[in-house]
Parts: structure tokens; sequence; C-alpha cells
């Protein structure tokens, strides 16, 4: 377990919102507990290192026509060394 490195009260605002006290992270997932606890989780957006699937489908379908041969003319990038 953890320890507590800051703890501190806080109240509903008048929109119903709770204010976190210097959070190092942006984003949070919120569990509501049946006791009335609420846990908070760090998150990102977007997992990191993680590839779509959009992006995974479209590198099979590359694979797949190199190995049929579907490939187009080598592309010189000579005038690019230095």
């Amino acid at each position: 377990m953890q320890g507590i490195i800051r703890e501190y009260d806080a109240r509903l605002d008048a929109k119903r919102r709770i204010t976190l006290r210097s959070v190092l992270f942006e984003y949070y997932h919120v569990s509501e507990m049946e006791d009335g606890k609420i846990i908070l989780e760090p998150r990102e957006l977007t997992a990191p290192f993680q590839v779509s699937e959009r992006t995974l489908n479209m590198m099979d379908e590359s694979v797949r026509n190199m190995r049929m041969g579907k490939i187009s003319d080598a592309v010189d990038l000579s005038e690019f060394d230095d």
C-alpha cells in the first residue's frame, strides 16, 4: 500500500464540482463506489506506443501487396545525401 502524500478536505462548488489541488495529471478515470468513495486514476488520452486498428490494417495490406509484387518504383533520395 502506498503512503498518503497530501490530504485535504474539499467541498462541492455551486456547479457541484470539486477542485483538486496541485495534481500531476490532466485526465483521470473516475470510479464511484457504493459506499461513497471516489477513486481517481491518472489517464492519458491515447495509450502510449499503441498502433490503431486502421494503421494495422493498412500495414497488413501493404505487406500483402508487396508479397504479390504490387510495388512502386524505387525512390531516388540521393539528392538528400550530405
